[in-house]
């Protein structure tokens, strides 16, 4: 026996039948619910054992709970424990430095007493330092005085013919010294390189490299003996001597 239409309760054959939504329908009956638009099993929503199409499927909408105290403390309790404020103000800070601190009238007595005793701080050390400089200079100038000498009727200054001459010592010059060997690493180059850069040296297949310094994996910093070039040259043209 041929079941009837969901819509329009007529009897279905098996040419014409769709079956969908626990129900049977005529092709040209399956059609959503609102704008009678002709659906088939590929473009429909169903609703309640309804079809409708995806403009006017229904919306489920969701009950307003009161903001109460203890919905709110239950709320941002949440919000901190799955660490969505967390994300938020990271991202909202990210790149500049440290995150901001709340300027609260706290914090603004403790910043002007730290201002104030950076000032005092800075002061007693200026007037420490200021006193040292005119101590030196009256030592400067009390070296920089005539010589006296104890004479008969009170202190006479004695003429600068008078003044005995500092007996002075021969030093014999230094004699120069060598110059130190180089403390860097040797290496010895295997092929010829021409610079490419101005901060890179050229060398011949042969040449001794000294002072290298291990830059990366790839460069190396030195010094050409034959030239005296220094500077970058890459590491896999050399070898360790």
């Amino acid at each position: 026996m041929n079941p009837s239409c969901a819509r329009c309760k007529k009897i279905v054959y098996p040419t014409e039948k769709v079956n969908c939504l626990d129900k049977f329908w005529h092709k040209a009956c399956f059609q959503c619910e609102i704008c009678k638009m002709t659906l088939n099993m590929k473009n429909y929503k169903g609703y309640d054992k309804k079809p409708y199409c995806n403009a006017h499927y229904p919306k489920s909408s969701f009950t307003a709970v009161a903001d109460t105290p203890e919905n709110l403390r239950l709320k941002k309790q949440s919000k901190l424990q799955s660490q969505v404020q967390y994300k938020e103000d990271f991202e909202k800070n990210k790149g500049k430095g440290f995150s901001a601190v709340a300027s609260t009238p706290e914090l603004e007595r403790i910043k002007k007493n730290q201002e104030l005793v950076s000032n005092i701080k800075y002061h007693e050390e200026f007037e420490k330092s200021k006193g040292t400089s005119a101590a030196v200079g009256e030592r400067r100038n009390s070296n920089d005085t005539p010589q006296y000498r104890p004479q008969q009727g009170g202190y006479q200054p004695q003429a600068p013919s008078q003044l005995e001459p500092q007996s002075q010592v021969y030093t014999p010059p230094a004699a120069p010294c060598a110059p130190s060997p180089s403390t860097g690493k040797r290496y010895r180059a295997v092929y010829d390189y021409a610079a490419a850069d101005d901060d890179e040296i050229s060398f011949l297949d042969g040449d001794l490299i000294v002072d290298v310094q291990q830059i990366d994996e790839g460069w190396m910093y030195g010094t050409v003996e034959r030239t005296g070039d220094t500077g970058m040259l890459p590491a896999n043209y050399v070898e360790a001597v």
